[in-house]
């Protein structure tokens, strides 16, 4: 079974899926969707851009249309929860997509936007609810959302969510939702704390897996440039004068420095825009849509865009910082090299970041290859004193220094050297042969 056309599904969906574009299923859809179908509880592992929205939300569609219209108020038959306002809002589009020519409601909510509509879109009751964690619980507590009819409930990204402290959220959530459901969930990594809550709230549940283990998408050449922090921004402007960066990605590690990269693209007559948790989802939502059309070239984010992010075309991806969570790396590469296309990453590395590269390449289980062609390259092999040697970054540092003792504080023969019988402490030619600086009665 490798064809949507195999599995069943109402002609009205596959009508929908085949105009999209899609009539072979990815890997994680063939394993997960009949799956859902028979009705099993799912555990699901795969990395971002494999095709998850479609095999968790095709099967609940074609289950929901056998009540197709039952719905009461301000009830959800479905529950699709998401760890950003980004990922929510597209996996309501892809939803909306596949459900065209039907006549399920839809409605989306999450913060940093008004409630009011999203309460008003309730109110009649809802077929499918996507939504984040946080506003969902402020709206079920004041009981503009009634959770106790909910038949399916999908977690995806369920890492990311608990990564962002949502797990507390989520208990609250399900303590709100009937013992008997179906529910799914979908990580792209499986972390112990995962696994607990995956026992804690799925029955008997299938496991399928692919690509295990944070493993990087194939298709993404990737590539580490070491330069100094002070440098990162004027080589971040030495690499966009490359025309094949068409459309790029640019990951910063903080907030501000992602409106601080910004502002010196712009200055540099580089079309850009900033996203992040401060900007209103407005803002958020301008930025990403004049990113999608191309009206600018360059989307600078933090890691709350990093599984939010779903653009055709994005030919490279910049980690401006390194994450300090290897696990985020394999997220925010996975933004290029979509829908079978080719990508490349580049990765800004300072002394500082150096242990994050370490651990970023042990879980990808491979060496980043180092570039060197930029003009800040000596500058960032530069090792301060006392870091460990690594000949992959600075390959002269294997080859034998000329001075044995060059960098060594060594003890100036002169000074050991036997004394003269006129060289006594205290004597008038003790200050001639002393070391510059150093007290005349050395302890020896």
């Amino acid at each position: 079974m490798s064809k949507f056309a195999d599995l069943g599904l109402r002609d009205a969906i596959l009508r929908a899926v085949e105009e999209g574009g899609y009539t072979e299923m990815t890997p994680i859809q063939r394993r997960a969707i009949p799956n859902v179908l028979e009705g099993k509880d799912l555990i699901a592992i795969a990395q971002t851009g494999t095709g998850k929205t479609a095999a968790f939300s095709l099967p609940i569609i074609q289950m929901l249309l056998k009540g197709e219209g039952r719905r009461n108020p301000k009830v959800a038959r479905s529950l699709i929860l998401a760890p950003t306002r980004e990922l929510a809002v597209q996996i309501a589009e892809n939803i909306r997509a596949y459900t065209k020519y039907l006549h399920l409601r839809i409605a989306l909510v999450y913060g940093g936007a008004s409630s009011k509509p999203q309460i008003k879109s309730m109110l009649a009751g809802v077929d499918i609810l996507i939504a984040t964690p946080g506003r969902l619980l402020d709206l079920t507590n004041q009981r503009h959302i009634d959770l106790s009819q909910v038949e399916f409930l999908v977690l995806d990204e369920a890492d990311r969510m608990l990564d962002m402290g949502f797990i507390r959220d989520i208990k609250k959530i399900i303590a709100y939702l009937p013992k008997k459901r179906q529910t799914v969930m979908f990580s792209a990594t499986m972390p112990k704390t995962v696994e607990k809550l995956a026992n804690s709230i799925l029955h008997n549940p299938v496991r399928v897996e692919v690509d295990p283990g944070a493993t990087t998408a194939e298709k993404v050449k990737q590539h580490v440039l070491m330069v100094p922090k002070s440098r990162k921004r004027d080589l971040l402007v030495h690499m966009l004068k490359d025309a094949s960066i068409k459309r790029v990605l640019i990951f910063t590690r903080t907030k501000h420095g992602a409106n601080r990269v910004a502002l010196h693209l712009e200055k540099r007559g580089i079309s850009s825009g900033a996203i992040h948790g401060n900007k209103s989802q407005n803002a958020r939502q301008k930025a990403l849509n004049a990113f999608r059309s191309g009206q600018i070239r360059a989307l600078v984010a933090t890691d709350v865009a990093a599984r939010g992010i779903d653009v055709d075309g994005v030919t490279h991806v910049i980690n401006f910082d390194l994450p300090n969570e290897p696990e985020s790396y394999v997220h925010r590469i996975g933004r290029t090299a979509r829908a079978g296309a080719t990508g490349i990453s580049l990765s800004f590395c300072d002394h500082e970041e150096r242990d994050y590269l370490r651990d970023i390449e042990k879980i990808i289980r491979q060496k980043v290859p180092l570039m060197v062609e930029h003009p800040f390259h000596f500058e960032g092999i530069g090792m301060p004193a006392g870091d460990d040697d690594d000949t992959r970054i600075d390959p002269r540092r294997a080859q034998p220094s000329r001075r044995s003792n060059a960098g060594k504080h060594k003890a100036n023969r002169r000074i050991k050297q036997p004394k003269s019988g006129g060289a006594k402490s205290g004597g008038g030619n003790a200050g001639r042969n002393q070391r510059k600086g150093r007290p005349a009665n050395l302890n020896r």
